[in-house]
């Protein structure tokens, strides 16, 4: 299962803090998504979180395919800092990003994880041997998947994320995946790693 980012949002261009809100796809971000699409053929399932920039790259990337929509694969609440710059947020939490703190509103890993683990276990039971699904989702979610998994956090670009794999009743960290980095033959291809 690749568990995969949305394109670029107009929030993405702006440098606005998304979380929960539901602004759209740039052209930028329709564009990005067509391109990947190439590297999906062979996926079976495609899922994907409910909020629109996630739904319609979810479209996008495999437009014969049915997209089941799920609001637990939702992008973290990041409470009143949603819709703000960083320079916004800086002005208004002196110091709190550069302290990794958080507002009263944020959505913990922790809280993430047990919002989304039981979507995807949904999603891998839904897969056959052999079968490939792809769940588009957010940068926040996969970034607390990883580090519920023990991994370190790396920045996720657009239409990039993690292999997930189905071992024994469990699902394991796979591989990195950008998918705009460099043309990949089919799903099943290992795909470009993002650097750290």
């Amino acid at each position: 299962m690749l568990l995969l980012r949305h394109g670029e949002s107009t929030w993405n261009v702006q440098g606005r803090w998304q979380g929960r809100e539901d602004p759209p796809l740039s052209a930028e971000g329709e564009r990005q998504a067509r391109a990947a699409a190439a590297a999906l053929a062979d996926v079976a399932v495609v899922w994907s979180s409910d909020l629109t920039r996630a739904r319609r790259t979810a479209e996008l990337l495999a437009p014969s395919l049915p997209v089941r929509l799920d609001a637990r694969l939702r992008e973290r609440d990041v409470g009143p800092w949603a819709g703000l710059t960083r320079a916004e947020i800086d002005a208004r939490y002196p110091g709190w990003l550069t302290d990794r703190r958080r507002p009263d509103g944020w959505e913990d890993d922790d809280v993430v994880r047990a919002r989304c683990w039981p979507a995807l276990c949904a999603v891998i039971a839904r897969v056959t041997e052999g079968e490939h699904a792809v769940v588009v989702t957010h940068g926040g979610l996969i970034r607390a998947v990883v580090a519920g998994r023990g991994a370190p956090a790396w920045p996720i670009p657009n239409l990039g994320g993690v292999w997930l794999e189905r071992v024994a009743d469990d699902l394991a960290l796979g591989s990195r995946v950008a998918l705009l980095d460099a043309p990949i033959a089919s799903l099943g291809a290992t795909a470009a790693a993002q650097p750290d």
